[in-house]
């Protein structure tokens, strides 16, 4: 659930998600962005103050700071879907800007730490934290929080990771698209997933996750190319190739949209 990126989960909407989903549904929470993106936060914080305080102040960034009650609020919120069941994991997603720091780990141990109980999936796009592996694996590892693995364009200083599992109890993966052109050029931000897989390029992921779920309890794997419903298509691409029974029909306007899709039989509506 990306909403919860930019607003913290209300109690009576999760136990809303929780009735209206079937038995053994789960959803994965997004971290609040309050907690892994302070910048954004505190120009969201700027922005809503009079203009005569709207710099910068030692106020603003006071106000930006995640505290002990902005965690209970973010527990309190996600509550209703632990006890039906349907909690997944917990997406903590840093932005490319949290380098690998003494401080960063600090924060990143401290939040952790915050956050016993849940399946924590952390998400680091800075190559800091990939060129000090060992010490990466061992931060998460001791606090039984899953690496995310990030399919995503690759510049100098993006992260690099070999897919492989690094706790036992789950495994994260996210496949962003390879716009590389708007990646960080774009008029709106979700230009930067305008992006569909090919059938080709969707068999290293398809073949990891076949390979990776026997290790691990639990495997989770998202299409986070949402432009014009890309990501959907290649999620049922890639559970066509792990052989992975697709409930419900295709409207044709989408089959002709995604014609690799009519590759399986008696998927089509009129």
């Amino acid at each position: 659930m990306n909403s919860t990126f930019y607003g913290q989960p209300r109690p009576e909407v999760c136990r809303g998600w929780a009735d209206r989903t079937p038995p053994g549904f789960e959803f994965s929470i997004k971290l609040y962005q309050k907690f892994t993106h302070p910048r954004m936060f505190e120009q969201r914080v700027a922005s809503a103050l009079p203009q005569d305080v709207r710099d910068p102040s030692s106020l603003v960034r006071m106000l930006s700071q995640p505290n002990d009650a902005d965690l209970d609020e973010f527990r309190r919120g996600i509550e209703p879907l632990a006890s039906a069941g349907k909690l997944g994991a917990v997406l903590a997603q840093f932005p490319a800007s949290f380098k690998d720091a003494p401080a960063s780990r600090d924060y990143l141990a401290g939040l952790l730490r915050a956050l016993p109980g849940y399946r924590v999936a952390v998400e680091l796009r800075h190559s800091s934290w990939s060129d000090s592996i060992g010490d990466t694996l061992a931060l998460l590892n001791t606090f039984g929080a899953a690496w995310v693995q990030i399919d995503e364009p690759k510049f100098r200083l993006s992260i690099r990771q070999n897919y492989l599992p690094n706790v036992e109890s789950f495994y994260y993966m996210r496949l962003h698209g390879r716009n590389v052109e708007k990646w960080w050029r774009h008029e709106k931000s979700e230009e930067r997933y305008d992006y569909l897989y090919s059938a080709e390029e969707l068999k290293e992921f398809s073949e990891t996750a076949s390979a990776a779920k026997r290790l691990v309890k639990k495997l989770y794997l998202y299409t986070n190319n949402h432009f014009s419903a890309k990501s959907v298509a290649n999620a049922a691409m890639i559970k066509q190739q792990l052989d992975e029974p697709i409930e419900g029909e295709y409207r044709p306007e989408f089959i002709a949209r995604f014609p690799e899709l009519a590759l399986t039989p008696s998927r089509t509506s009129s």
